[in-house]
């Protein structure tokens, strides 16, 4: 968990479709008040995971703490949608079809 990175919505451009909120399980968002992105709990937030910011059409979110040279370090997060079939670890590293932009869940 951080507290050096999380979402921050720009609410100029957000469209409320509800992305983000769906898509986050770590509780960072207010889900009473979706589809608004409401950030209630940056701490939940994974460092490096960009996961609500690549699926938002409105490119409303961006983070803080990112210096534009992460590359979602220490994303352990899974997104909810991986299973042990999708992340395995091989001589190269964890590999992962984690769609918060590399992640993974195999435990590396």
């Amino acid at each position: 968990m951080s507290k050096t990175w999380y979402p921050m919505i720009n609410y100029e451009n957000c469209i409320e479709c509800g992305a983000c909120v769906a898509h986050c399980t770590h509780g960072v968002y207010n889900k009473e008040k979706a589809p608004r992105p409401i950030v209630i709990f940056p701490e939940g937030c994974i460092q490096g995971c960009a996961g609500c910011g690549s699926l938002c059409p409105a490119e409303a979110i961006d983070y803080f703490g990112d210096t534009g040279n992460n590359q979602n370090e220490g994303c352990n997060c899974g997104c909810g949608d991986i299973s042990e079939n999708d992340a395995k670890q091989t001589e190269e590293g964890c590999e992962s079809d984690c769609d918060c932009g590399g992640g993974c869940d195999c435990g590396e």
